[in-house]
Formats: C-alpha cells, sequence, structure tokens
C-alpha cells in the first residue's frame, strides 16, 4: 500500500512541534514579528528604527526651534541556519511494526531540530547581552545556594528595571540545578504556588521575582561550568524560521518510504539593553 501522505499536512505537523518543544525559541522568549516568507536560507529581514525625539521647554511668545530631522537605522536579520533530515523506512518494517513508524520517525526530527535551534538562539541571545547588564565573569562565575539563588533573581529584575525593560513577559531560564536551589526557597515556591511544584509547557516551571520561570538543559555552559543564565523580554530578541520543504520521496534501489524536510531560520538580538545574564557555577 502507497503511503499515505500529503506534504502540506506533514509541514504544518512538524513546524507545531517545534514551536511546542523550544524553550529559547517561544513567544514568551522571542518574538516573530519580523517572520514572513522564507524562501531559502541566506535571505535577509531588515528591521528599521528611528531615533529619539527631542522634547524641550515651551516659552509662551517665543519662537519654538526648526523641526528635528529624525534618522533612522538599520539593522539585518539574516536567515543563515539550514538543517535537514533525510530518512528511509523499508516497506518489511512498515509491514509488520504496531506502531505507525513515519510518525515517530517525524516526531524524533523535529526534536533533534528543535535542540538544535533552541541551541542556537541561547548563544545568540548571550552573545549580545551587555556587560553592565551581566553579574558574575567567566573567569569569576558565582556561586549560587539555596539561600541566594532567588536574590540572584531580584538583581537580574533590577537590571532590567534601570534599563527599562517591559515589566510584564519577564522570562529567566535557568538550568535544572538551579531551578533545584529555587525549590528549597519558600519565597519561590509561595510565589508560584502549584506552579512550582511541576513542569508546565515549554520549560515553565514557576513565577517568582517578576519573572516567569524556565527550565532547560540548553542553557549555555562550558562542559559544565559556567553557565549563562539569561533574563529579558521578548522584545530583545527576533527570531524567523521555516520549513521550506518537506516531501516523501521512493528511492530508485530500496523498497519502502523516504522522508527529507529542510528547516531554515535565523535570531537577532534587537533590543540588547532588555536582555541580562547571571554566569553561574554549580556548587561542588
Amino acid at each position: 500500500m502507497a503511503l499515505d501522505f500529503i506534504p502540506t499536512v506533514w509541514a504544518a505537523r512538524l513546524l507545531t512541534a517545534l514551536e511546542e518543544s523550544l524553550v529559547y525559541g517561544q513567544a514568551k522568549v522571542v518574538n516573530r514579528d519580523y517572520e514572513g516568507d522564507i524562501r531559502e536560507a541566506g535571505n535577509t529581514v531588515k528591521i528599521a528604527s528611528i531615533s529619539d525625539v527631542a522634547v524641550d521647554d515651551y516659552v509662551k511668545n517665543v519662537d519654538i526651534n526648526d523641526p528635528e530631522v529624525l534618522t533612522d537605522t538599520e539593522q539585518t536579520l539574516t536567515i543563515d541556519q539550514a538543517k535537514y533530515f533525510n530518512f528511509f523506512v523499508d516497506r518489511i518494517d512498515q509491514a509488520q511494526q504496531n506502531v505507525n513508524v513515519l510518525d515517530e520517525a517525524m516526531r524524533r526530527s523535529a526534536w533533534k531540530l528543535r535542540d538544535i535551534a533552541d541551541s542556537y538562539i541561547a548563544a545568540t541571545m548571550e552573545a549580545a547581552v551587555l556587560g553592565p547588564n551581566t553579574i558574575g565573569t567567566t573567569g569569576t562565575p558565582r556561586v549560587p545556594t539555596k539561600d541566594d539563588a532567588y536574590e540572584y533573581l531580584v538583581d537580574l529584575g533590577t537590571m532590567l528595571d534601570e534599563s527599562n525593560t517591559p515589566i510584564d513577559g519577564r522570562f529567566v531560564i535557568v538550568p535544572a540545578w538551579f531551578h533545584g536551589l529555587l525549590l528549597k526557597d519558600d519565597r519561590f515556591v509561595n510565589a508560584g504556588t502549584m506552579r512550582s511544584d511541576r513542569r508546565l509547557a515549554n520549560g515553565a516551571v514557576g513565577e517568582a521575582a517578576g519573572f516567569e520561570i524556565l527550565k532547560s538543559n540548553n542553557v549555555p555552559n562550558d562542559s559544565g561550568t559556567k553557565f549563562k543564565i539569561l533574563a529579558g523580554h521578548s522584545v530583545a530578541t527576533s527570531y524567523v524560521e521555516q520549513v521550506l520543504d518537506l516531501h516523501t520521496f521512493k528511492p530508485e534501489k530500496r523498497f519502502g518510504d523516504a522522508v527529507k524536510g529542510l528547516h531554515v531560520y535565523g535570531a537577532k538580538v534587537v533590543q540588547a539593553n532588555s536582555l541580562a545574564m547571571l554566569i553561574a557555577n554549580k556548587a561542588a
């Protein structure tokens, strides 16, 4: 029996799986404001902004200044990441399996693409954090304990306050060991109520210190040290992605069905002052 394959349905299923499992790439962490039609890897999105407008004192019966000439700046978000998968399922295996082999293979493909894209977004954000918005250094990382892990969240929040980052919708993404420290602090448990005790969608594990707390194994680190714990708001980072090509084919010299797909994406930090970072080591 021929494989029942509808390309548009499979493509939608794959992209949904990616979005549902992304931590750094989800809507509460990055924005998709500039995501349009992406035709091929290497396309770019131009992001324009204007300079601040000056405000002067008005004095009655005194001429105001000449109109200010506004200037504009342009940032470029490049869709320069392209990943693909290409797998084959033998006809005999399809006949003998009680499970849908192709469905499971697609699920695993989506997870792998997600993992790679998530790490890429995390690295892009980490590299853009401004020095004044960083706690600790790679040379002297902080070593949080159960007594002060919550305090570091407060300090990250203060940094974002001082850079005029929107209050609603702030996030912080922590590794499992840091989340474990928070669970030993009543301030976190009480702030998050039941949300602190169970894993929610897309890595959410609670709320505290003005942040939604997200947990991820993709927090940037150097072989288990110098974890870059990122906090911020989705206005800081733009992300675009597209499943460009996804279809089934029958290899000429095999009996069975193969599927291949191409995922392209790119990320850009457009407002770095709305990110803050704690560089931390896990206590020995």
